[in-house]
């Protein structure tokens, strides 16, 4: 068959573990990773198939069929074929090395190795070769390719701790359970394998590979239809005047020719003469267009990959253009959608302040007492002392040391409460250190940083939390675990000390705990409330500290009635909550913690620019609402200055519809009428640059949505309610999302805005929403490939976005449009020439330039100079690019090069084509040359009107560009040579001696080119083609100068007086304080560690995590034999498992 059948939807999945016979029989997919486009096999027809989707190309093709027939071809059939031939090739041989890159990098995921159950012993396997159903052994830190089932773990109670920094960059552990079947099976960590390959979940939301395209070449496609439309309108119009001059000129013609042949048919010689001047005129869109615009986008590439300045040292990672054919459209971006987590972050929580008894502790100050920032001079504190102390942390105030010295039980309190309030698990390395697993990297900055200054965790039981008080070990009787949950925002413990107390001790956000303080801290939450708000000004995650002392009877009530709650069958989870909020009242303020949630260096910079360019910046994110508000937050996205920001957090379609439509009454205004869904979006309007700035700067909401909400705003009747209202907010921050959803989010301004998107992330979550925008990039940091692997472009650092798009995409899309312009109105002087002149050759067809000078104009005369202004012209250098962030908006709104710059253009070329034909003309009619022979041959005429061209277009070219450098001059003025040289040679004796048919043209170069009116001619036929530009110009920059024009006369003032140069200065928000709990938690820990599930038993050695095992392979593999008949066979002949 030619075609399979598509896939049926898998509602289950039948496997017998370690049998590979049985599962063959489904034929599931292999484990093999595929992110190319081609194979040996695939490459031609589907590469072929891309490139003729090109209107020019299959317009090439057409034309090369034209040439095949003699009757209507006055040009010889390789003027075509060599020049299409040559950019299919080149534009295949890109892609092809293009994709050959893909395959490299599925080659390196492909061939990682595994070791996998196989005949009974471990084997080492490719994971590329692994199949549904095969048994495989994990060891620590180990590279994981396909969604495996849990059977196993060498953790107590089958538990196993995971980092999926590769899915979607976070760093911190999710805790998975085995199968009670098989949990006992063995120490090591063993697994199924349950989906390979493209079934996979990674697999399944990546989405698939797309055949991207500028907006550009859409728009030559356009003008391509355009202009084949028009050389059918100059056809018809020399088609009819053929047959009229047949009809009334053509029969005495003949007989002065004595032609022997009967009356010609007048019509029909008009029909044949239609497709010879299609043919004649055809070169106004040269195949070598495209020649040279695949070499200037391949150039542009390697100026990508050749700057230093996005090179990152510390993983010594350069930018990397994973395609040659985008460069253009990162000058005209709209939207970037970015991911939060590895992308704006780097998911690195450090302790950086707090707040203890009204006092802030962790600013530094000077001699005179006054708060200065840190610098490398400031000594920070020494907690060499400490032999527990984590050795990166630093802390630059040392009044906390000194206070805890003194004994302050305020501030031994606060410690005390870091070390015991949290889900942390604790163990030992194998050279003997405290090593931390965290489920949340807030909670392990807290514990870390209570650690440094003598508040060691040591270890728990599901009863105990040990901890090292200032040297002293000291072991809590944990007696009851209020866990998390996003709608509490607070967590707490309560523990019985040494001394018999009861305690409760509590951390959370500071807007609910404070609600639950007892009156007498009345004073110090006003003192503690100014800190949090000096705390999240700066940038930092906040969290208050409480704790209250418990009577003992008091507390065995309340126990009891939790007891009784957790064994209710009805409003179970309702009782309990109640039972929480009871307890966790009248507590005692402590202060508040301050925790910098650390952005990639220059984010801040980097989002403040893009805003300054007019691009709006989305965060798609899978963290909770409060972690992608904190970060909109610190990277100056959201901003107090805001009017409002609307957060869409609705549970149903009507309560998601009902919130958009009371935001958009709020934003919009009452009187504005809406349509439920049905809006009919109005065409951006071109507003000035200075406009658009500033109406970008003074954007005043923000709109923050859900997952869940989201799920129901992508409906049909809801969707444009939501892009109306998210298009018209500086800032949108999408959290809770799934892969597929922001792919969905993409395409939907992608689809209803018309406009450029780039999505830029790190995971393989980000797959989907990078393969789905116009670009994608992907951040080649400590994440893992699969971002990397799927994008357009890669670097190492969201802050290189800043230099590709203002710099490398500006410059490119400036360049392309400039070439194009050039390039159309060159061509457009060089074919309407023909047009003219069949008025005057009886509509004959009969070509005004000799045959060489036809085939050679676009492939020599003018190939290179417009290569060099394309590839290396610049209207401002990349610092001003960099600094006035405003140059990037000619580009988003199509400025340089649309509909009108071509007909300009097409005008342009036009004018010329006018002046080249009918100056010579007038100036040779009834004219005789300095020897009195006559000038007005054919010959003369056509040797003028060349030269005449190559000088205008040479001009032109001069006059368009604007970065001058050798390369520029060489391929100018050396084209120009080059010209001479040709025409010289092919007018040559010698020439015509060895190809008489082919060089008819003896001696007329050196014959015309020597009479001073001949160059008179050229020179006036220079002076009226280029005259009407300079002046327009001039007028132009003169009266209405650009932002650009204005920075180029300042480079100029710059290169002669070599001022300092001042860089724009850095804004800094002011923030009110806002809710900072944001911690990654996933409800359930405090039920888990209180089980203790996730707890070894204490007669066991310790252990390193998965790095030590109970047992060695040998008796895994024993373990796993004794099993086979008790859960192993249960995947028996007649009996099979369904995941």
């Amino acid at each position: 068959m030619f075609c399979s059948e598509k896939k049926l939807l898998e509602v289950e999945r039948k496997v017998k573990a370690n049998d590979r016979e049985y599962n063959e029989k489904f034929q599931y997919a292999d484990n093999r990773i595929h992110t190319s486009k081609y194979n040996i096999l695939t490459f031609l027809p589907i590469n072929l198939f891309e490139q003729f989707q090109r209107v020019a190309n299959a317009y090439f093709l057409f034309l090369l069929i034209l040439q095949l027939i003699p009757e209507i071809s006055s040009l010889t059939w390789f003027t075509t074929i060599v020049p299409l031939v040559l950019v299919i090739t080149m534009t295949a041989v890109k892609d092809a090395t293009d994709d050959c890159f893909r395959h490299k990098s599925d080659n390196q995921v492909n061939n990682r190795q595994s070791e996998v159950l196989i005949d009974g012993k471990l084997q080492n396997e490719k994971w590329m070769n692994v199949k549904v159903g095969d048994i495989i052994k994990l060891e620590n830190n180990q590279f994981v390719a396909a969604d495996l089932l849990l059977l196993s773990s060498s953790e107590p109670h089958g538990l196993c701790y995971i980092e999926t920094a590769e899915l979607d960059g976070e760093t911190n552990l999710k805790v998975r359970h085995a199968l009670a079947v098989t949990s006992e099976l063995g120490a090591d960590i063993s697994r199924l394998a349950k989906f390979d390959g493209p079934d996979t979940k990674l697999m399944q939301n990546s989405g698939k590979t797309k055949f991207k395209r500028t907006s550009i070449d859409r728009l030559m496609n356009t003008l391509v239809l355009w202009i084949f439309g028009f050389l059918v309108c100059l056809g018809i119009i020399l088609a009819i005047g053929n047959s009229i001059w047949e009809k009334q000129v053509g029969d005495q013609f003949r007989s002065f020719l004595f032609w022997k042949e009967g009356e010609k048919n007048s019509v029909f010689s008009g029909f044949l003469t239609f497709w010879s001047y299609i043919i004649i005129l055809n070169t106004v869109v040269p195949i070598s267009l495209y020649v040279s615009v695949e070499v200037i986008r391949l150039g542009h590439s390697y100026f990508i990959n050749w700057d230093r300045k996005m090179y990152y040292s510390g993983k010594a990672t350069p930018a990397e253009a994973r395609t040659t054919t985008l460069n253009e459209e990162l000058g005209q971006i709209e939207y970037v959608f970015s991911d939060k987590t590895g992308t704006l972050t780097q998911n690195i929580m450090t302790f950086k302040k707090c707040s203890i008894n009204g006092r802030i502790y962790g600013e530094v100050q000077d001699d005179l007492g006054q708060k200065t920032d840190i610098t490398k001079k400031k000594e920070p504190v020494d907690f060499s002392v400490n032999s527990q102390a984590e050795r990166t942390f630093q802390f630059f105030d040392h009044n906390l040391m000194e206070a805890i010295k003194l004994g302050d039980p305020k501030v031994h309190e606060f410690l005390r409460l870091l070390a015991l309030c949290h889900t942390v698990m604790s163990e030992e390395n194998s050279a003997g250190q405290l090593i931390y697993q965290v489920q949340s990297p807030d909670e392990g900055a807290l514990v870390t940083a209570a650690r440094n200054f003598g508040f060691t965790f040591k270890s728990r039981t599901p009863e105990t939390i040990t901890i090292e008080e200032l040297g002293t070990l000291v072991t809590y009787q944990l007696l009851a675990f209020l866990d998390f949950n996003n709608i509490r925002k607070r967590m707490s413990v309560i523990v019985r000390n040494p001394k018999g107390q009861i305690k409760l001790y509590s951390k959370g956000a500071d807007t609910i705990l404070f609600e639950k303080l007892h009156p007498s801290n009345e004073d110090l939450l006003t003192l503690t409330s100014d800190h949090l708000s000096e705390f999240a000004g700066e940038g930092l995650r906040t969290l208050a500290i409480a704790y209250r002392d418990l009577d003992d009877k008091y507390f065995k009530e309340w126990h009891k009635m939790l007891e009784d709650a957790n064994t209710a069958t009805d409003e179970r989870d309702e009782r309990i909550a109640g039972l929480y909020e009871e307890i966790e009242r009248d507590l005692m303020l402590l202060g508040a913690t301050a925790v910098e949630d650390k952005l990639q260096e220059g984010v801040i910079e980097t989002v403040t620019s893009l805003s300054l360019a007019n691009i709006k910046i989305w965060v798609l994110t899978g963290d909770k609402q409060e972690t992608a508000i904190n970060i909109g937050y610190a990277c100056n996205m959201l901003t107090d200055d805001m009017n409002d920001v609307f957060i869409i957090a609705g549970n149903t379609a009507a309560e998601v519809r009902e919130e958009l439509r009371k935001a958009k009454e709020n934003l919009f205004g009452q009187n504005r009428s809406f349509s439920n869904g049905h809006v009919v979006f109005e065409k951006k309007q071109q507003l000035e640059l200075a406009s658009v700035v500033e109406e970008t700067i003074t954007g005043d909401y923000a709109l923050v949505i859900n997952g869940h909400s989201l799920a129901h705003a992508l409906e049909s009747d809801v969707k444009n309610d939501l892009l109306e209202l998210a298009c018209m907010c500086k800032t949108v921050v999408c959290c809770r999302v799934t892969p597929l959803q922001k792919a969905q989010v993409v395409e939907l301004v992608k689809k209803y805005r018309n406009a450029v998107t780039l999505a830029i992330g790190d995971g393989a979550n980000d797959v989907s929403m990078i393969k789905s925008a116009h670009i994608g990039v992907g951040i080649s940091g400590q994440e893992g490939l699969q971002a990397v692997l799927a994008s357009d472009y890669s670097f190492a650092q969201f802050r290189y976005l800043q230099r590709l798009l203002l710099v490398h995409g500006r410059w490119s899309y400036f360049r392309m449009c400039k070439f194009l312009c050039y390039f159309f109105y060159k061509n457009f002087a060089f074919t309407l020439v023909h047009f003219w002149f069949g008025f005057f050759c009886g509509f004959s067809a009969q070509t005004v330039y000799d045959q060489w000078f036809i085939t050679l104009f676009n492939i020599v005369y003018t190939s290179l100079p417009v290569l060099a202004m394309g590839i290396f012209d610049q209207d401002v250098n990349d610092q001003n690019s960099m600094d006035y962030p405003q140059l990037y908006q000619p580009g988003q709104l199509n400025l340089l090069f649309n509909k009108r710059k071509f007909l300009i253009c097409m005008a342009h070329g036009i004018y010329t084509s006018l002046a080249l034909f009918f100056i010579p003309y007038g100036a040779f009619y009834n004219a005789a040359g300095e020897d009195g022979q006559h000038l007005a041959d054919y010959q003369s005429f056509a040797v003028t009107m060349a030269t005449s061209l190559v000088i205008v277009v040479s001009v032109q070219i001069a006059l368009d560009t604007s970065y001058w450098t050798v390369v520029n001059h060489v391929f100018i003025w050396g084209s120009i040579a080059t010209y001479f040289s040709i025409l010289f040679t092919m007018h040559s004796n010698g020439i015509f001696a060895i190809f008489p048919n082919q060089f008819p043209f003896v001696g007329n170069a050196r014959h015309s080119l020597t009479q001073k009116c001949i160059w008179l001619v050229i020179l006036l036929t220079t002076v009226a083609s280029v005259m009407p530009v300079v002046a327009f110009r001039f007028l132009k920059v003169d009266l209405f100068p650009t932002l650009s024009d204005q920075l180029r006369q300042r480079q100029k003032a710059q290169k002669k007086a070599r001022p300092l140069h001042s860089r724009r200065p850095q804004t800094r928000r002011s923030s009110s304080r806002r809710s900072g709990y944001a911690f990654a938690h996933q409800e359930g820990y405090g039920e888990l560690i209180t089980s203790g599930k996730n707890m070894r038993a204490k007669n066991l050695p310790p252990t390193s995590g998965l790095e030590k095992t109970l047992y060695n392979s040998t008796s895994w593999l024993e373990n796993l034999c004794k099993k086979t008949t008790d859960t192993v066979s249960s995947f028996s002949q007649d009996k099979t498992v369904k995941l």
